[in-house]
């Protein structure tokens, strides 16, 4: 008898309950893995099922061609074999040693480990894109090899096809989705540094909806923005190819994950050659950008600082926060039309230290704010600091044919504090309505195209969105929280989430020091146990 998990793949029927099952059986492999490590080595796995089962998936399409053509059957393997008929329909070339069918009919034979670093190897060595980005850590002594034979026995008996009109390629990708989602929950405040929860990136897009042009993430963490503009332009009878996406990732291994995860998704992006450090080693100096989709680290202390960087056109940010060097760096980054959308925490909106405030007032005076969103408290089950976002654009006029609202000297503030739904104890998100009715009236506020064709027009609403002009932003001192201006929310409820965040950095940063001394703790306990051998 299989077991169990294996029984239940062979009958399930939805995606649901594949990523559910598979997450299970993956989970028995964590052993003595640290949790990154182990990120990559199961979204690895996932990956090179994909990559084969998109070769196998064309070699089966070009067998029928050939044989419509009429070639003979002692030539079909010859055209078969033909690099060029896999790469150039945007298919990974997978040499007969990695492809996955090999690896699980010889695993137990030849070892499964030493089997999948080899196939890592030979897809890099086959396809420059992915050069250095699989990992190579399955045939390790710490590797339990009977459950890493198991898990790619059940990753075998998966149907990622079959699942109504969703092709194999999309269940991938969202079992790959849910994986990074389910490590960024195991992982706590350091999984906020590569995932950010899908309700606010599908905020960001619907907001910019970036149909075409040139996409930019300067942290792009695993990519998670560059596949839902894919999945925008797909819902809206789009094509991916009409958008060029560059992104940037400070951490190695945070960065593999995203090249992984754009090819997943048939996402053609430019990350960069290698990972690296944005303020200090832009992989994209001459970029100008239509969208810019950004989650950066929040409040970030320690970062590479130049006082007389070309950037810092509004004011140097400060040494100890990094907040407004992140929207300086992407403002730098807008082309003549182009618009950005940031998540940051809500200090962003009022702080007045280290200079702040004044680089927050030249941003206004300089027309560059077009929208500020306050968010519901818990979207983030990594952190519990509250966020908003910036919606920052180049130019507010009607931009001639596009026949736009003018939004000069004004901008709108969207107070969505009390909405999203709990999905349990600690994480919110937010729900259909609640995208849609955010997302309307920004578009109303605009008065884009989707606006107009769907008879949007917009009115301030008491409590939830208000247009102010520069001057109404001035008097407030240039605070650009949302509480001030729809009329619902006192100037103390409002110094009560500026100290609510505090609190809540401050609990973030005891958890880490927490884990630090855990981590200290074993280590000591290690090496006496050392000396007590």
């Amino acid at each position: 008898m299989p077991p169990a998990s294996q029984a239940e793949l062979f009958t399930a029927s939805s995606t649901k309950e594949i990523r559910d099952i598979l997450w299970k059986a993956a989970d028995k492999l964590r052993g003595s893995l640290d949790a990154a490590q182990y990120k990559e080595f199961v979204l690895g796995l996932i990956f090179l099922k994909y990559v084969s089962d998109a070769f196998e998936e064309r070699r089966t399409a070009l067998a029928k061609e050939l044989a419509d053509e009429g070639i003979a059957e002692d030539r079909l393997e010859e055209f078969l074999e033909d690099k060029d008929e896999y790469t150039g329909h945007n298919v990974f070339w997978v040499p007969e040693e990695a492809r996955w069918s090999w690896i699980s009919a010889h695993a137990k034979a030849q070892g499964v480990g030493r089997l999948l670093d080899e196939a890592m190897d030979a897809i890099m060595r086959e396809n420059a894109a992915l050069t250095s980005v699989l990992p190579k850590i399955f045939n390790q002594d710490r590797v339990d090899q009977k459950v890493l034979a198991g898990l790619v026995d059940l990753i075998s008996d998966a149907r990622f096809s079959g699942h109504g009109e969703k092709p194999a390629q999309d269940v991938l990708g969202e079992v790959y989705e849910y994986f990074l989602g389910n490590f960024a929950r195991a992982e706590g405040k350091k999984g906020g540094e590569f995932y950010t929860p899908s309700s606010v990136v599908r905020l960001l897009v619907e907001i910019l909806e970036p149909y075409e042009g040139r996409v930019y993430d300067p942290c792009c963490g695993s990519g998670g923005m560059f596949v839902q503009a894919g999945k925008f332009i797909k819902a809206h009878a789009g094509q991916t190819s009409n958008i060029s996406v560059f992104g940037q990732e400070l951490n190695e291994r945070t960065w593999r994950l995203a090249k992984m995860n754009l090819a997943i998704h048939g996402i053609d992006g430019n990350l960069g050659p290698r990972w690296g450090n944005t303020f200090d080693d832009d992989k994209h100096p001459d970029l100008k950008a239509d969208f810019i989709l950004a989650n950066p680290p929040f409040n970030i202390k320690d970062w590479p600082r130049d006082e007389s960087d070309p950037r810092w056109k509004y004011g140097v940010p400060p040494k100890n926060n990094a907040n407004y060097a992140w929207l300086q760096h992407m403002i730098s980054k807008l082309g003549e039309c182009g618009t950005a959308g940031i998540v940051l925490a809500n200090g962003s909106m009022s702080s007045q230290q280290n200079g702040e405030g004044e680089i927050r007032r030249s941003l206004v005076d300089n027309d560059l704010v077009a929208c500020m969103v306050a968010l519901p408290a818990q979207l983030f089950r990594t952190t519990q600091i509250p966020v908003c976002l910036w919606f920052l654009s180049r130019d507010k006029t009607p931009q001639g044919g596009k026949r736009l609202a003018d939004r000069r000297g004004e901008i709108l503030f969207v107070d969505a504090r009390n909405m999203g739904t709990l999905i349990d104890r600690t994480e919110r998100i937010l729900t259909e309505d609640d995208l849609a009715k955010i997302a309307d009236t920004f578009h109303a506020w605009r008065g884009t195209a989707s606006a107009r064709s769907a008879g949007l027009g917009y009115v301030d609403e008491p409590g939830f969105c208000f247009s102010a002009n520069l001057e109404t932003v001035r008097s407030h001192g240039y605070v650009l929280t949302p509480g001030r201006y729809v009329g619902a929310v006192e100037t103390e409820e409002e110094d009560a989430e500026a100290l609510a965040e505090r609190i809540a950095t401050l609990t973030d940063e005891l958890f880490e020091l927490f884990d630090k001394s855990a981590g200290l703790a074993r280590t000591v306990r290690e090496q006496l146990g050392m000396l007590d051998g």
